[in-house]
Order: structure tokens, then C-alpha cells, then sequence
């Protein structure tokens, strides 16, 4: 059984309480809302992920500790997405991030049916980014994140 963080079971809580669509694309406004916002001057080609339709920037704030990823995107519903996936990963290290189903994920939360395959290939390549991220950050070798 996989152990949540509580920002990851308030997801859950929040998204499973909802019976309909339109309820749950309400909630995902709302979380898309709390995410922290990214300096345009972070916002640059390097930041970019690539193999999302809409432009998303992701960046590791690796002063932090534990370290922890910012992400904009110019789409209201993608920022949602965006949110509940940081949800997901808060407090996870390296290795348990590789490890995560995104799509088990999202089918948890009640989203994978409203998901087109563009977007979930863009969700994958945000995860797969920051898995790249991880990977190539110094401090990520000695701690969890």
C-alpha cells in the first residue's frame, strides 16, 4: 500500500467527495490557484518542458529543504493538474518519485476519464522532467526530499 502525504490525502479527500465532472474541474481551479507563483524571470526556454501542448515551466528550488519543484503553466485546469501532482510527490525522494503511476494517480482522484492523451503525455513529461531535475541536483544525493 502506498503512503500519501497529507497534502496527497487532502487530495484525495477533496476530489473523491465530488459525484460529477463539473465539480471536480471547479475543485481543480481552486487548487490551481495555490500554486506558488513563478518569477517571470524563471519563466525561460531552459525552464520549459517539453512534450506538453501548453507551455509549462518547471524549476528545483534546491535551496530549500527539502527540495521542492515550482511549476507555472498559462492554463487555469493544467495549473490544477499541476497542483494535485505536487501534491502527490510532496515529500518524496528520488526514487519514490520514479516510482509513481501518474495515470493510478489521476484514476484515484477521479480525473483519468477527463484526461486527452496530449495531456497526460504532457503530465508525464513534467514527472519525467523532475525526475531529470532530481537526478542532476548535488544536494538530492545526500537527502530525501
Amino acid at each position: 500500500m502506498t503512503l500519501f502525504s497529507a497534502a496527497a490525502q487532502q487530495a484525495l479527500a477533496d476530489f473523491q467527495s465530488c459525484d460529477q465532472w463539473e465539480q471536480r474541474a471547479r475543485l481543480l481551479l481552486q487548487w490551481g490557484t495555490q500554486l506558488e507563483e513563478l518569477p517571470k524571470a524563471l519563466q525561460t526556454p531552459d525552464n520549459l518542458v517539453h512534450g506538453c501542448e501548453t507551455r509549462v515551466w518547471l524549476v528545483l528550488d534546491s535551496q530549500s529543504e527539502p527540495a521542492r519543484f515550482q511549476l507555472a503553466s498559462e492554463a487555469r485546469l493544467l495549473r490544477g493538474l499541476l497542483a494535485v501532482l505536487l501534491a502527490r510527490i510532496d515529500g518524496l525522494d528520488a526514487q519514490q518519485i520514479a516510482a509513481i503511476d501518474i495515470a493510478d494517480w489521476f484514476q484515484q482522484l477521479g480525473l483519468s476519464r477527463q484526461l486527452s492523451p496530449s495531456r497526460s503525455n504532457g503530465l508525464n513529461a513534467v514527472l519525467q522532467r523532475m525526475q531529470l531535475l532530481l537526478k542532476h541536483n548535488p544536494a538530492n544525493n545526500n537527502q530525501q526530499m
